[in-house]
């Protein structure tokens, strides 16, 4: 997951404006959707409670495109204390756009739209060698808060070496940029031959998380849309094994007298004290469950969290405020190195919609 993107507001005290809007492009005409947006969203978060200021942000913000001129996008933007913090394009309009004003951000739904972003190396075989990829936001070198690419490196093997030395060499880079780069997958593009001798050349730990993707060798521009199609195909699939991996380990944390596996831990009372004893390994959050959406209470620290509002005092925080226990876990969760996984699929989803894997 690409917590480093939460980061920003992970680390700074509300109370937040969320906003999630689906905004078009300025025609240019009075009373553009853009305009009656921002203007909607911003009367909206005042009548919640949000301060001029910060009402004032975010109506500037959505005034502001975009993307693609002429496309609609989906936006979420956080703002606290007359500033906007953070403004990110989602990958489609917001299933429901909404606004919010509370204590901590609602960046659940955030969450949800952006998926897992799982590692993959893109090797693009060449005449003189190879260029790297990395995507995914977890990659080595990727800045926080940008889209999870890192840029191409580019690896020139020796002229002189027939194909199968050269290949031998390419493999050896390919091994040593997926070791560095902490990618999960391998994407040859390229010419069948040359894709298939650095693919055999592969140790086969390697070559078993290695996939190729027919298009892209002779006509690499005109084919560019099939190798993104590819390649998107494989992230999804990776993405779905590691939240299938994640839900199998949670379920097997649950039973009694397990020691061989890591503990799990589900219900609010239980994973909000496991959350401040810096426990959460993984936490797990549906957005269809029950629990996410039930109230508790924190403070203006990661750490302060309680399901009663007379447990805050204790902590350090003499005024208590309300908030979703989805984004206060979320919150509290990302503030101590915890992953967050995001668990659509109902059938394996913890009972309630959270749990965690603890440490």
């Amino acid at each position: 997951m690409r917590l480093s993107l939460l980061q920003p507001v992970i680390d700074r005290p509300g109370p937040w404006a969320s906003v999630y809007a689906e905004v078009a492009h300025d025609t240019g005409d009075a009373g553009t959707p853009q305009e009656l947006t921002a203007s909607a969203t911003t009367a909206q978060l005042f009548a919640l409670g949000a301060d001029e200021a910060t009402c004032g942000a975010v109506h500037e913000a959505l005034l502001t495109p975009r993307g693609d001129p002429g496309a609609h996008a989906g936006r979420a933007l956080f703002a606290a204390h007359g500033a906007i913090v953070l403004d990110t394009p989602l990958p489609g309009p917001p299933a429901v756009p909404f606004a919010a004003w509370g204590p901590v951000p609602r960046v659940t739904p955030l969450l949800a739209a952006i998926g897992d972003d799982p590692v993959c190396l893109v090797v693009r075989l060449t005449r003189a060698g190879a260029d790297f990829a990395v995507l995914g936001e977890r990659a080595a070198g990727t800045d926080p808060g940008a889209p999870g690419e890192r840029p191409a490196r580019h690896f020139r093997a020796a002229a002189d070496h027939d194909g199968a030395r050269r290949a031998e060499e390419i493999a050896d880079a390919v091994r040593g940029e997926f070791e560095s780069s902490g990618a999960e997958a391998v994407v040859l593009v390229g010419e069948e031959r040359e894709r298939r001798l650095v693919h055999g050349a592969l140790p086969e730990p390697l070559r078993a998380l290695t996939y190729e993707s027919a298009h892209g060798g002779r006509t690499p521009d005109a084919e560019r849309d099939l190798v993104e199609r590819d390649i998107a195909q494989v992230r999804a699939a990776q993405e779905s094994d590691h939240i299938a991996q994640v839900a199998d380990r949670f379920r097997a944390g649950a039973g009694p007298g397990r020691k061989d596996v890591p503990h799990s831990a589900a219900g609010i009372p239980a994973l909000i004290e496991a959350a401040r004893e810096h426990r959460i390994d993984t936490l797990l959050v549906s957005p269809h469950g029950a629990d996410g959406a039930r109230q508790v209470w924190v403070g203006s620290d990661a750490d302060q969290l309680a399901v009663r509002g007379m447990e805050l005092p204790q902590l350090g925080e003499l005024r208590p405020a309300a908030a979703r226990a989805d984004d206060a876990l979320v919150r509290s969760a990302a503030a101590h190195g915890a992953d967050i996984v995001v668990v659509l699929d109902p059938e394996r989803a913890p009972a309630g919609g959270l749990g965690a894997i603890l440490r």
